[in-house]
């Protein structure tokens, strides 16, 4: 699974598409404040770190954060793996929709979603259209590690983590790479992703 950082362009192969530029091109305030004027909104595949990156990002930021799934778990009284098995995939999809509709208006915030949500076209379109869209990416064997931690996941329950995070990649990588900031998660610190997204969205800014 290939893990990169890119800014611009939505396309992965496009030109536009550049790496990151080091935080010693901007002043750290003007990074921060270019980078909290509107709503962002971080993508990808269950276990790349978007809770954990999602709140050392917005403290960076001066931020709230908040987190769809928590969100959706508190509106309904239930956690989404017992949501999937009473009410079926369809029916948290439309609650999840509507649940990120609602976060995503009003102040600017740093927003985690989960890994299915950017696959939903009325849900991506909004995402797109209202706030900055990062792809947090990460190699599968970090993955692989991460997730293994959590038995709550309703896409893993009796299956391996390895081969059903490999067969979501395939489908979903060239959908989160619709978003216009991509950047890596490592099994490094979570710090590097948020210093990386915070360049990338000043960068942007300033396009």
């Amino acid at each position: 699974m290939e893990c990169d950082v890119k800014i611009g362009d939505a396309s992965p192969d496009a030109d536009a598409d550049a790496s990151v530029p080091s935080p010693r091109g901007r002043g750290g305030k003007d990074r921060i404040a270019a980078a909290r004027r509107r709503p962002v909104t971080l993508v990808g595949l269950m276990g790349v770190g978007k809770t954990s990156i999602g709140k050392r990002l917005a403290a960076r930021l001066g931020l709230d954060f908040v987190d769809a799934d928590a969100e959706i778990e508190l509106a309904c009284g239930m956690t989404v793996a017992e949501i999937f098995e009473r009410f079926g995939e369809a029916h948290f999809r439309d609650g999840e929709r509507r649940v990120i509709a609602r976060l995503i208006d009003g102040a600017p915030k740093v927003l985690a979603t989960g890994g299915g949500a950017f696959m939903q076209d009325d849900t991506r379109a909004l995402i797109l259209g209202r706030s900055i869209a990062v792809w947090i990416n990460a190699d599968l064997q970090t993955l692989v590690e991460r997730v293994s931690k959590r038995s709550t996941r309703p896409l893993l329950k009796g299956k391996d983590p390895g081969e059903v995070l490999h067969a979501l990649a395939t489908v979903r990588n060239p959908v989160y790479a619709l978003a216009p900031i991509h950047v890596c998660s490592s099994d490094g610190p979570h710090n590097d992703a948020v210093e990386a997204i915070i360049n990338a969205l000043a960068a942007e800014d300033g396009q």
